[in-house]
């Protein structure tokens, strides 16, 4: 086979094991490949279907399938009359586990810091104290910190906690370390559950994450337990165009 006259088409299934499979998933895997290694950088224009036809010797039907699958996934973005691009890769949280944010964006190579929106002390509303089971008028504290993956907002956390679970609440740092790290310190988490939901943001809350009102968010409404207790009743916050949620079920 000749050169192909796209340089990025040049080895392409080079590195692929020898398992049989069909020829558009090949295509795929090879193409995943060379985002993952970074050979094809986000945002980069791919080859047209002609030029993956005529530089690897594929049919067009393969080279669709595989194209249109990929950007089914988000792996690929297609941009109507400007051709298909490599996606931009959302960062993502798993579904079913509680991580520390800061631990999540460091593992993805990028830097972390926040920014702390509100600390204070206080006394349980009726709707706070039916989310941490509590009496009104208990003894909390409320905090909301804006999360940044290098420069770019990516989460609002806003916390209702259960003043007698942690005492130290508002007493710490929270440009230095998360919440998450405090309280998984004092009152190690034994249960939890989410409400996932997308919603629309408020005008503040657009501000805050540098996005237009008009852009969906998604929504974690999320309760801990340490033991019988409920620790924390926690809001967070993601733009839609940001974040993703990951689930594996098992059989």
């Amino acid at each position: 086979m000749s050169k192909p006259e796209n340089p990025l088409l040049e080895h392409l299934f080079d590195g692929l094991d020898d398992t049989p499979q069909p020829i558009y998933a090949r295509l795929k895997h090879a193409i995943i490949q060379r985002i993952q290694s970074g050979h094809w950088k986000a945002k980069q224009r791919v080859p047209s279907e002609a030029e993956f036809v005529q530089g690897l010797g594929v049919s067009r039907m393969t080279v669709n399938r595989a194209l249109r699958e990929l950007t089914a996934e988000g792996i690929l973005t297609r941009q109507q009359g400007l051709g298909t691009f490599v996606a931009e890769k959302k960062a993502h949280s798993a579904l079913f586990e509680v991580h520390n944010i800061a631990e999540e964006i460091r593992e993805r190579g990028n830097q972390h810091h926040m920014t702390l929106l509100l600390l204070e002390s206080g006394k349980a509303t009726v709707e706070e104290a039916m989310m941490l089971g509590l009496r009104t008028g208990h003894a909390i504290f409320r905090s909301a910190v804006l999360h940044f993956e290098n420069d770019l907002p990516i989460q609002i956390e806003e916390r209702v906690v259960n003043a007698l679970m942690a005492p130290d609440y508002p007493t710490q740092d929270f440009i230095q370390h998360t919440a998450y790290e405090y309280l998984m310190s004092v009152a190690p988490m034994t249960e939890g559950e989410h409400l996932v939901e997308a919603v629309m943001p408020s005008k503040e809350e657009s501000q805050h994450l540098q996005i237009e009102t008009s852009e969906p968010c998604l929504q974690i409404q999320r309760r801990t337990w340490a033991g019988d207790d409920i620790v924390t009743a926690t809001r967070l916050l993601h733009p839609g165009s940001r974040f993703q949620l990951f689930g594996h079920f098992g059989r």
